[in-house]
Formats: C-alpha cells, sequence, structure tokens
C-alpha cells in the first residue's frame, strides 16, 4: 500500500471513531447527521487514470449527485457499517480529453441536513497537429531523371504520415553501418548516407592499405537495388596553399588539406579568392567540382538518383559565440554572400554544364531560434534547393524537436519538404508526428564504433531503442519500401 493511502485511511478512521464517540452517548432522538468525506477534490489526466474513488462515511446512506456535465459519470457502491455509521466508495470515471480545454464539475454528497462537495477536473487533451497542407514547389530542375522524379513525388505523397530511417556510412563508401543496424534491428535503413570527404585521395594508389576509390558504385547500388534511397553529402577536403595545391595536382593529395577553419584538419584556405576566375583557388574548386561530376555521372548512368547535400552547416552557429561569425568550415567562413555564391555555381556546374539530372538538392539549415533573419540571409533561394534539412544533436526532447522544425517550415513558408538531416539520438517517430513536427527523415550520424555506441549525443541509442525506433509504424525501412524505378 502506497503510503499517502495509508495516511487516508488512519485519518479517516480515526475520524470515524471519533465520531463514533461523540456520538455514543446521545439518545436516539438526538443523534445528529454524520457526513464525512475524504476527499475536497478529484483531478483527472486527460488521457490516462481515468477512474478514481474516494469513500464518504455518513450516519445514513448518502445521496450523491453529479452535475449536468457528460465528460464523467459517478457511481456508489453499498454503504457498509463503519463504527456507529456508514462507509460508502464513490467511484468517478472519466472520459479521455481530446479538446484543449480543461474540464470541471462539481458532485453534491448529502446526507440529512448536512451537504458538502467534491470539485472535479480534468487537465486540458493536447492540441491537435495543424493539418497538413501539401504545397511543395517541383524539383528545382526540370530535366529530372525519371527516377529522380519518382524518388521526389514519393517522398511529397508520404510527408506527414511517414519517417525514413536513415545512417550514415562509418567507411565514406560502404555500407558497413547499414549492414550494422540490420542485424540489431532485422531492417535496413531506408536512407544510405556516404560522403565524399575523400575526393582529393580517390581512387588511392596501389598497394596502400587504405583504400578509398569512388568509382566503385557498388554500395551504393546494393542499397537502390534493394529500393532504399542513396545520400551523398561532401565534407570538402581542400591544400592550405598554393604549394599544397600544385603538390595535389601533380603528386595526389597532401596532408596539408583540410575543411575545418582551426583546429586539426584545419585549412587557410579563402573562398573569396576562389570565386575569382584565375586564382589558383579558383583552379581547384572547377578541378574538384569537374572531378565530383565524374563520380555523380557513374551514378547516373546506373540510374541511380542522388539526394545530394553540399556546403552543410554553412552558417555554424551565426554569431551566438562569436561576434566575428560562427561558421567551423571553410565555406562558411567569410559569410553567407560568399558561400551562397559558391553553392549556385557548384548547382549550375552539375547541372547545366555536366548535365546531371539525377541529383535531389538539401539544403542544410542551421538552425538558432532568434536568428530567423540570418538563416534567411544564408539561404540559397528556392530555384536551387528541392529538400531542406538540420542537424539536429540534442536530447529527445519533443519540445526541442518541434521548435527546431517550426524553425525550418517558417524559413521556407512550407514550400519545401523538411528533413533531420544528421542527429545523433534518433527522434521518436510518434511523438513527433503527435506534435506536428512532420520530418520526413533523420539520419543518424556514426559518433561511435558501433551503432549502440554510448558517446556524446548518442546516448540513447540503445539496441532496445533502435528496435523500438525501426519497429514503430510511423518508419518505413528498407524493406518497407517501394521500387521508384
Amino acid at each position: 500500500m502506497k503510503k499517502s493511502n495509508f495516511i487516508s485511511l488512519m485519518l479517516l478512521w480515526c475520524f470515524t471513531m471519533m465520531l463514533a464517540a461523540c456520538s455514543s452517548g446521545d439518545s436516539p432522538e438526538e443523534k445528529s447527521d454524520v457526513l464525512v468525506v475524504n476527499a475536497s477534490s478529484v483531478a483527472f489526466k486527460a488521457n490516462k487514470d481515468l477512474t478514481q474513488t474516494f469513500v464518504v462515511v455518513s450516519s445514513a446512506a448518502p445521496k450523491v449527485t453529479a452535475d449536468s456535465q457528460t465528460w464523467y459519470s459517478v457511481s456508489t457502491g453499498a454503504a457498509t457499517p463503519s463504527a456507529s455509521n456508514l462507509s460508502t466508495t464513490v467511484t468517478v470515471t472519466a472520459k479521455e480529453n481530446t479538446t484543449t480545454e480543461k474540464r470541471s464539475g462539481t458532485i453534491t454528497i448529502s446526507c440529512g441536513a448536512k451537504t458538502t462537495t467534491v470539485a472535479v477536473s480534468q487537465e486540458a487533451g493536447e492540441k491537435a497537429p495543424d493539418p497538413i497542407v501539401k504545397n511543395f514547389d517541383p524539383l528545382s530542375n526540370a530535366n529530372a531523371t525519371k527516377e529522380a522524379k519518382n524518388v521526389y513525388n514519393f517522398l511529397k505523397e508520404i510527408y506527414g504520415s511517414k519517417m525514413l530511417s536513415g545512417v550514415q556510412a562509418s567507411e565514406p563508401n560502404t555500407l558497413d553501418r547499414v549492414n550494422a543496424v540490420g542485424k540489431i534491428t532485422g531492417k535496413h535503413p531506408a536512407l544510405a548516407g556516404f560522403d565524399y570527404i575523400f575526393l582529393a585521395f580517390s581512387p588511392t594508389p596501389d598497394g596502400w592499405s587504405w583504400v578509398q576509390n569512388y568509382n566503385d558504385i557498388s554500395a551504393a547500388k546494393e542499397q537502390w537495388e534493394n529500393n532504399g534511397l542513396v545520400n551523398f553529402m561532401w565534407h570538402w577536403n581542400v591544400p592550405n596553399s598554393e604549394e599544397d595545391f600544385n603538390n595535389c595536382v601533380n603528386k595526389g593529395a597532401t596532408d596539408n588539406m583540410g575543411f575545418y577553419i582551426s583546429g586539426d584538419g584545419s585549412t587557410s584556405f579563402d573562398i573569396r579568392e576562389a570565386l575569382k576566375e584565375g586564382t589558383w583557388q579558383n583552379k581547384c574548386i572547377l578541378r574538384d567540382i569537374e572531378e565530383v561530376a565524374g563520380y555523380l555521372k557513374l551514378l547516373q548512368d546506373a540510374n541511380i538518383p542522388v539526394i545530394f547535400r553540399p556546403l552543410h552547416e554553412a552558417a555554424g552557429n551565426y554569431t551566438r559565440y562569436n561576434p566575428n561569425g560562427g561558421a567551423w568550415f571553410w565555406w562558411g567562413r567569410y559569410g553567407a554572400k560568399y558561400c551562397k555564391q559558391l553553392y549556385i555555381l557548384l548547382y549550375d556546374k552539375l547541372v547545366k554544364e555536366h548535365g546531371l539530372n539525377n541529383l535531389i538538392w538539401v539544403w542544410t539549415v542551421d538552425v538558432a531560434p532568434g536568428y530567423e533573419d540570418a538563416a534567411k540571409e544564408w539561404y540559397p533561394g528556392d530555384e536551387y534547393v528541392d529538400i531542406v534539412g538540420a542537424d539536429v544533436y540534442t536530447t529527445n526532447n519533443a519540445i526541442a524537436w518541434s521548435t527546431q522544425y517550426t524553425f525550418m517550415t517558417n524559413l521556407v513558408s512550407g514550400k519545401k519538404i523538411t528533413t533531420v538531416s544528421e542527429c545523433g539520438n534518433m527522434p521518436e517517430p510518434s511523438a513527433q508526428f503527435k506534435g506536428g513536427a512532420n520530418w520526413l527523415w533523420f539520419m543518424v550520424w556514426p559518433l561511435g564504433k558501433e551503432p549502440t555506441s554510448n558517446v556524446d549525443n548518442n546516448t540513447k541509442n540503445t539496441e532496445a531503442y533502435w528496435k523500438s525506433v525501426f519497429g514503430n509504424s510511423n518508419v518505413l525501412n528498407r524493406e518497407d519500401m517501394p521500387s521508384l524505378k
């Protein structure tokens, strides 16, 4: 028995005995009415614990009357002797509150000339999500391949009702993490994430123990042939100096390359110079774009559409922690103006010059409440973006996720599909949809050696949670996907 229930019963017993003692000396003619209730109120939650009881001690069978409210009902048990009085249990049963209004009512209990009341209340139900209005733009590339159109149309169709599971590869051009998750859950992610992070090293020379070769499209091909979707991002490694660039051209990749603007793996590469025709930095990015176009062309020739996410997390954290800017990648070092120019250059080169029509373009929005205007400044434009994504590294708090989603949809006025382009902890699918956060997919970042590694922002992803999320009826895994060929 709970301590609180025991105390209530003891108080009721003591009070009953006191009443019995007080009335024992009275003659029948002088005995007064007795009415004691062990509760002054009954409070219900909106959708659970919908039955509660209280006890009435009275000198005669009490009259229990509910008001005219229809959301709850009252029933009374048989009156049983309790000392020289009667004890009656009253049961109150509430209906689930599906409205957004609090409920209240009053129960009246009387015995002879004595009357008392018990207040009844119920919490408001959760606000139902706003109806989903699907007013998405068409693909930015009017010449998109049949397969790219099939994928995009499917994504629009399921938006708001289903969420695709996704996992980023630990090794940039393999299905290692996809298959590891498959072993845990019995199901494979619908979306496999790859990365052109080692573009400058591909293909690695014969004899290297470490092999990278983006000419090998077998992993992407396996994912697509099994009805899964393919996502490529690009941690764009660039040389630190003109000498390093020349060495890279003449001798192959050098260790003096990076994509961060400070710390390990950093580079002083200047995006402003890269956008000036004829500079070594300009020659560098044009050379890289041509190279990545060749690898993407291999996928197009195999009829594999690619969800392409370049220049991710460009704004960093805006100026929240640094008045001179909060970017951590070289493409965001000097602000929105130059980053947008580079993104548009990349789009035009790949789509218009190299004829890559298998790409569905994703822009990663850096979400920071209070920086909505800054996010708009960084946005390349509707004509260059098909989908927006947020990289969400937070606890599994539904309010935090909902805030990020609202920030995203407001940025694009609901015209673009919204996704979790990276995350540590997976979102809880049912809670997200219930709260109106209609993320189309999530992409779990490989923070540890195993999918269940308990590190950083990945602590919630236990084996049980992987199974729970991948088994959720709101989630589509690779095995659930239709052929979009």
